[in-house]
């Protein structure tokens, strides 16, 4: 196991690791202290000076999160912007592309429920096609297929799940992004599972845009999310939405986009979360990105192989790599009373369910899944107690 993260002070720096064994990562990691008290001080600050005081004499802090975003993934602070959340960020781009009848969306069979939703209304909107691509003999998009349907002229644009909610997939989105690339198609990639837990730059995935979160493996508040966007593709996906953040009203008739990525955002924001944000980034950047990721696999390849070795656990994840997410089911026990009987125990996991990849589990003959997620302050001892939990289930 990779010992360059000092475990035992990331967990002294977690508080909610003294109370419970924290396997809901994908869904909401432990954020850690610095992060708890860089928004705590942001906000008394605003309630004893007054919010717009504050983003004031704050502005370099504030300035600071995009910058470690850009560091993060390979970008510049200029192709970053900031959202509520993930799916706000990618809406402001996908909503913004102008399809006409025909158009053609190509996707993953693994995809996200919220971005198919939103492929299916741009159908019933416009007559958009959308083609999930089929996957391969290891469960990962099918890169064959996917070059062959790119030939087609009327494809506008691969969008893409990296890592899916419903199981440790890694989807080889550098390949999908230089196929795209080939084809003059642009990429738009959902890295809503992979930030913060895998080593990411932009310029290998060459991707045009890609979409993170907070909350989840960057261990930062929930309500934060960002948004890269390429500088030279800027163009190609106007906002979804402008306003005074966004643009500028230059005369009563006319306006300017702003020239960055900034023109993606709103102007107002939850500025403690903003910094906090920040810190949850600074945090990981100073662990290590490569550290995180080998630690976080590695605990995720122990706890597939601790519950693959008890009678009447089935593990489901598919793919050539895979990551921290482990997704598995136990004989005559439903899904969601795993999650109740690990909760009574002190165990967070979730239960992802067909309503959010109904082009992936129903096909697998899967209704749900039991979703335990790792993160690097887990414990290979806590790993070795829930898959007891779980053989105490049968």
């Amino acid at each position: 196991m990779d010992n360059r993260i000092d475990v035992e002070r990331a967990r002294d720096e977690t508080p909610g690791c003294r109370d419970l064994v924290h396997l809901n990562n994908a869904g909401c990691s432990l954020p850690p202290r610095g992060v708890v008290d860089t928004m705590t001080d942001y906000l008394r600050d605003e309630a004893s000076l007054g919010g717009y005081e504050v983003q004031r004499d704050r502005a370099e802090q504030i300035e600071a999160t995009y910058t470690s975003l850009a560091s993060l993934i390979g970008a510049r602070p200029s192709e970053i912007a900031l959202a509520d959340n993930a799916t706000r960020a990618w809406d402001m781009v996908f909503y913004g592309m102008r399809f006409t009848p025909g158009d053609r969306i190509l996707t993953c069979q693994s995809e996200y429920g919220s971005n198919a939703i939103a492929y299916l209304q741009q159908a019933r909107r416009f007559g958009v096609e959308t083609t999930a691509i089929g996957n391969d003999l290891s469960g990962q998009i099918d890169l064959d297929r996917l070059e062959k349907e790119l030939g087609d002229d009327r494809v506008k644009l691969v969008s893409m799940t990296h890592i899916p909610t419903q199981g440790g997939l890694i989807n080889p989105a550098a390949a999908v992004g230089a196929l795209a690339e080939s084809a003059g198609v642009p990429f738009l990639l959902d890295a809503c599972q992979s930030v913060g837990q895998l080593n990411l730059d932009v310029r290998e995935l060459r991707c045009d845009v890609l979409t993170g979160t907070g909350r989840k493996y960057l261990r930062g508040p929930r309500g934060t999310g960002f948004l890269y966007v390429r500088e030279d593709a800027m163009d190609t996906f106007e906002p979804a939405v402008l306003d005074n953040g966004s643009a500028v009203w230059t005369s009563p008739t006319a306006y300017e986009m702003n020239p960055d990525a900034r023109r993606y955002e709103t102007w107002e924001k939850n500025y403690a979360a903003v910094v906090g944000l920040g810190a949850a980034v600074d945090y990981a950047l100073a662990l290590g990105m490569d550290a995180i990721e080998t630690r976080v696999l590695a605990l995720g390849d122990l706890l597939r192989r601790t519950l693959a070795d008890v009678e009447g656990v089935r593990v489901h994840d598919l793919g050539q790599s895979r990551c921290g997410i482990v997704s598995f089911t136990v004989d005559r026990v439903a899904s969601d009373d795993v999650r109740c009987a690990l909760a009574d125990n002190g165990v967070n996991v979730s239960v992802s369910k067909s309503t959010s990849s109904q082009w992936d589990l129903p096909s697998r003959g899967l209704t749900s899944v039991v979703r335990a997620s790792v993160h690097y302050y887990n414990t290979e001892s806590e790993i070795e107690h829930v898959g007891s939990l779980v053989d105490g289930l049968r």
